[in-house]
């Protein structure tokens, strides 16, 4: 891993941050709350009809501890924030927004301001590099349902989701202290951690069976391309000598601290890429999550061809204007097939 070669942050450390959350889909609107039942002082930016529905009624947040509408500020974009020194812009929409996102924030965001990464994949840090020096890392282990404008559902029981951050690309200083000690003291599970990378790099082997959730009827039978799919991205992550926390580890930080649950009145639904096609937006994570691994494969010369099939099925559900479950088990092995060739 690259050596970090920015001087480490020290903004807003000494003075109580506000959180401005960009982003505030179902991992964004969580934290947003936990945040300001605390009395942290927080700034939602949402897009669309969910941006009015906060602006105008409030954030309706459900867990299994409370259920609430919150008022909280909210804005339609970046412009219409004030920045100074206390501001600590938490990341969260997905990837595939990120970039324009960005170039958005980087007009008005003073250029030290810090931005956390608390999104899944591994390509935003880097690309958040390119336009602030101050960039941190958060892997994100967070059950969370955001299905209808200005409704969130948090399933996560005892604490609220796992969050720990530290600097990118490595590292720890005191602004990434104080970020875990107030998501800390906002009921989540938030530990310092130089090597957050590895982290995430171990959660986006989970999520690369998002899309199988999002576009199989039968998923519950397709455990062995969800195999398939870690295989390839294990194998690539060696080739490309790229340090993974490994199962049993990732395991060790997640029993016990927090509980998926019920929460009465809302089913749990399935991935967050699921979500998307369900409420019919239009894009879909898979490109930054199997699409990283099918990129991998292609610089270091190993063969992706499960990923590469599920990243074909999820651009064909998009052109197609397909929802979720718009395919077979059967259907995405023999797109495999022609990925692996003769």
């Amino acid at each position: 891993m690259v050596s970090s070669v920015t001087t480490p942050s020290t903004n807003g450390a000494d003075q109580p941050a506000h959180y401005v959350i960009y982003g505030a889909g179902g991992i964004g609107a969580t934290i947003g709350a936990r945040l300001y039942r605390q009395n942290f002082k927080v700034t939602l930016i949402a897009r669309g009809e969910h941006g009015r529905v906060l602006q105008e009624h409030g954030l309706h947040f459900v867990a299994p501890d409370c259920d609430e509408i919150l008022q909280i500020p909210t804005v339609l974009h970046p412009q219409e924030l004030i920045f100074d020194d206390s501001v600590i812009v938490l990341m969260c929409m997905k990837s595939q927004h990120g970039l324009v996102a960005l170039e958005d924030l980087s007009q008005v965001a003073p250029a030290h301001t810090p931005i956390v990464c608390v999104q899944n994949g591994v390509v935003n840090e880097r690309q958040s590099l390119r336009f602030f020096p101050n960039v941190y890392a958060s892997v994100v282990i967070l059950p969370a349902v955001f299905l209808q404008p200005g409704l969130v559902v948090s399933h996560a029981a005892n604490k609220g989701g796992i969050l720990d951050t530290g600097r990118y690309p490595q590292g720890l200083d005191s602004c990434a202290e104080k970020i875990n000690a107030d998501l800390e003291s906002a009921g989540f599970s938030a530990r310092p951690d130089a090597q957050v990378m590895r982290q995430k790099y171990a959660k986006l082997l989970i999520n690369l069976a998002n899309v199988l959730q999002a576009g199989l009827h039968d998923a519950i039978d397709a455990r062995d391309l969800s195999l398939a799919l870690r295989d390839e991205a294990l194998a690539c992550l060696a080739a490309a000598n790229i340090d993974c926390m490994d199962k049993n580890e990732a395991k060790r930080r997640r029993d016990g601290v927090m509980l998926d649950t019920h929460v009465l009145g809302h089913d749990r639904s399935a991935s967050s890429s699921w979500q998307s096609m369900q409420r019919g937006t239009g894009d879909i994570e898979t490109n930054y999550l199997n699409g990283e691994i099918v990129l991998l494969g292609r610089l270091h010369g190993v063969a992706t061809p499960a990923n590469e099939a599920c990243v074909a099925m999820a651009t064909k559900m998009l052109a197609e204007k397909l929802g979720p479950g718009a395919y077979s088990a059967d259907w995405l092995r023999a797109k495999v097939a022609e990925f692996s060739g003769p």
